[in-house]
């Protein structure tokens, strides 16, 4: 039996194989936000950063008295444009730059969203990273066949739930993987 593949992966989660060992990918999970035929762009929720939200907001100028949200960590979202910040959430909202993956997941790159959070009024469910991955039309496929990922349906609570050290093996269980068990290259039968 062949399993049959969605035809877009936007809305899912890719999750390292042990043999992609290039940072920042090495044990990645990327959430995928567009996926076509034109290529594919994903934001790694699992590899922190030296920042935090604190840091960020203080940069833009902006005070936050909720010190919990102040110290949550920043993620490096890709190699791609790392001085871009990016807020993953679920709730879709009025932000002035954002962008619907799917009906469970959007992505804001406006200032007006991390002015709503700093004053407690934001999304309940949301993270920020920095920068962006991106593959070239047919790249993300050519990656795929040489089993440099799994794929799965995208959780929030892999996401929002999950510490971020243990959120590759938690994506990884999605599919029923238990990456301590994979091994480090691949084969085709």
């Amino acid at each position: 039996m062949t399993a049959v593949q969605p035809s877009t992966l936007t809305g899912h989660f890719l999750i390292a194989m042990p043999n992609l060992a290039d940072p920042p990918f090495s044990r990645g999970v990327a959430l995928l936000c567009q996926h076509d035929e034109a290529g594919a762009v994903g934001l790694l929720v699992n590899q922190l950063s030296e920042y935090r939200f604190g840091d960020v907001l203080a940069q833009m100028k902006l005070e936050c008295q909720d010190s919990e949200l102040a110290d949550a960590p920043v993620l490096i979202g890709g190699p791609v444009q790392q001085e871009r910040g990016f807020v993953l959430h679920h709730e879709p909202g009025d932000w002035d730059s954002s962008y619907r993956i799917n009906d469970h997941w959007s992505v804001t790159t406006s200032r007006d969203i991390l002015v709503a959070m700093a004053a407690g009024e934001g999304p309940r469910q949301a993270i920020m990273v920095l920068g962006y991955a991106g593959w070239d039309a047919g790249q993300l496929e050519q990656e795929l066949m040489a089993n440099a990922w799994l794929t799965a349906e995208a959780c929030g609570r892999v996401v929002f739930d999950t510490p971020l050290e243990e959120r590759w093996s938690a994506a990884a269980g999605l599919v029923g993987v238990d990456p301590r068990q994979l091994s480090g290259y691949a084969g085709h039968a």
